[in-house]
């Protein structure tokens, strides 16, 4: 043996070294099952460690993460204009086509694509700078007479109910001390504190824009060769899983895209939509601040079902607050965002939005509560659409084992469903209230409401549906 190994390095070539050894196979999985055990201990005696190593790394790499973003948010806007524009428009010409005609295209397109998000942003920020800004430089400017109008209400209403005038004044009398005590010894300890969150607050705004400026020259680049990081990323699955597997996966992700790109694109358009009918109606009910009150409700309609109802809050309040002796004028604003919402949810929205996420009320609730607990109102927009694609996929996995088992994958077959046996699906029997039930009729009962019987295989199935339709 040792002979051999000589005269093998002698010659140069290297040792071939068998894998399927079974004592190798034996160390691989010692030295992984080791490993395992340190990661899980690490995992969870050193977790903070993890998190802030996470934290890190998701904060260097920031930049990249908004540019593919912006870049899969834009991409139908760029296939639109490639598909529906140029290349006709080519076609028209008669113009040859080749690799370099399309990079020519493509070219095109993404200019577009990036004048129209420029515009996009510019006007958002024209309106906020020429409608919303002045709008709250006119409420810091009136402050105090809004302040007067509000202590006038109240000595109105305190005047018109002493009991409560005296409760108040015994309220103020008592926490009046307290409140001298904690403008004394708390208040400049809480205004450095409120310094340093103001000051840490506009770095983070000019690091969030910076990200954004980063970003957004990445997605340029990820625009540009779209089709080739799809091409790698189907590679890749390819060479790690089966065939069958890899085509299961890329059926999934297009499922998953289409419900991402179908609500996320529709909620923003549906959106749009509705901060415009908001600034008309508002406009002619002279809602004071209609632009910023329009503005208001139509990000926070983005957020479903609860949109809306969460936009509606501080508009109302600002209303009050500038007019508060027309209460009036508040009840017909919470009025006509009632019927706005009546018609986006039932006009407007389905017509967008379609059945983009397939999920009934209920689950569209769990959602927005779910991952907006975890992820705060970046997870209440996007709950939507994750959810959808989970009980998506649960569905198919149930559908399936159902299939396997020649059931029907219909849930309306289970809803009076009260047992199974070989005889068949079996349903729930009512009586009628004022008529005695035999235990014939019951059994016979029982029988004309049995669903099918359950076949052993497909092909007995079949055959007893023949034989049932030739006897009729």
């Amino acid at each position: 043996m040792y002979d051999k190994y000589i005269n093998t390095l002698k010659k140069g070539y290297p040792m071939k070294f068998k894998i399927n050894n079974k004592y190798f196979r034996w160390g691989l999985t010692a030295f992984l099952a080791i490993a395992a055990a340190i990661v899980f201990y690490y995992f969870v005696f050193h977790s903070s460690n993890i998190r802030s190593g996470i934290k890190t790394i998701t904060d260097i790499l920031m930049p990249v993460v908004v540019g593919m973003a912006i870049a899969y948010l834009l991409t139908p806007v760029l296939n639109f204009v490639e598909q529906k524009v140029l290349f006709p428009l080519c076609k028209k010409m008669k113009i040859r086509e080749g690799r370099k005609k399309k990079s020519i295209i493509r070219g095109i397109s993404i200019l577009i694509t990036a004048f129209l998000f420029v515009g996009l942003i510019y006007f958002l920020l024209y309106m906020l700078i020429s409608q919303i800004v002045p709008s709250v430089q006119n409420i810091a400017v009136n402050f105090d007479s809004y302040v007067a109008n509000i202590t006038k209400w109240l000595n109105q209403v305190l005047e018109d109910n002493p009991e409560a005038g005296e409760y108040v004044i015994r309220t103020v009398t008592k926490y009046s001390s307290e409140l001298e005590a904690w403008a004394t010894n708390d208040l400049p300890n809480t205004a450095a504190g409120l310094i340093k969150t103001v000051s840490l607050s506009v770095i983070g705004v000019f690091g969030v824009l910076w990200d954004f400026i980063i970003g957004f020259v990445i997605s340029i680049y990820v625009m540009a060769s779209k089709e080739k990081f799809a091409g790698q990323a189907k590679k890749v699955l390819y060479a790690i899983f089966e065939q069958e597997t890899s085509n299961t996966l890329i059926k999934n992700l297009r499922f998953t895209h289409q419900t991402f790109i179908g609500f996320l694109g529709g909620k923003i358009v549906d959106s749009i939509i509705i901060g415009i009918l908001c600034f008309v109606g508002t406009s002619i009910m002279k809602t004071p601040y209609a632009a910023l009150v329009s503005v208001i409700i139509g990000v926070t309609n983005i957020i479903p079902f609860f949109g809306p109802f969460l936009g509606a809050v501080p508009c109302t309040l600002l209303i009050f607050v500038v007019d508060p002796l027309h209460p009036l004028n508040c009840l017909y604003f919470v009025v006509f965002i009632l019927i706005l919402q009546q018609v986006d949810g039932n006009i407007i929205g389905p017509k967008i939005l379609g059945s983009s996420t397939g999920l009934t009320g209920f689950w569209v609730i769990f959602a927005i509560t779910l991952f907006g607990g975890l992820l705060g109102v970046f997870g209440m927009i996007i709950g939507v659409p994750i959810l959808a694609v989970i009980y998506a996929a649960v569905r198919a996995a149930v559908n399936m084992a159902l299939t396997k088992k020649n059931m029907p994958t219909e849930s309306g077959k289970y809803e009076r469903l009260e047992y199974v046996d070989e005889g068949g699906f079996h349903e729930i029997v009512t009586e009628e209230k004022g008529k005695a039930t035999k235990p014939g009729e019951k059994a016979e009962a029982k029988k004309r409401h049995s669903w099918v019987k359950l076949a052993k295989d497909k092909g007995e199935a079949d055959q007893n549906e023949i034989s049932d339709t030739k006897g009729k």
